[in-house]
């Protein structure tokens, strides 16, 4: 499962929007959660996600890695983070 964390007023997350349905259907073995980090601040704070647009991958409950950071992010970089976890 691979959650992405963003919010409307994000512009880097509007940069990210567009490349995301082709990164769903090339890496079909997660599930994508797209997280309103307005409407779950809650769960952004558990889990240190203070910067968007952010990625947090997990398989059977464990984390298997995060892109956690305020920059923005290229298809590339994301990309690079999905073929480093280890599943």
């Amino acid at each position: 499962m691979c959650f992405y964390f963003l919010a409307d007023w994000c512009p880097d997350c509007r940069v990210i929007d567009p490349i995301l349905p082709e990164l769903e259907e090339e890496y079909r073995q997660f599930t994508w959660v797209y997280v309103d980090r307005d409407q779950f601040i809650d769960v952004c704070i558990e889990h240190d996600i203070f910067g968007i647009p952010s990625f947090l991958a997990y398989q059977d409950g464990k984390e298997l890695g995060r892109f956690v950071s305020k920059d923005r992010k290229t298809k590339e970089e994301i990309v690079t983070f999905i073929e480093s976890l280890s599943f």
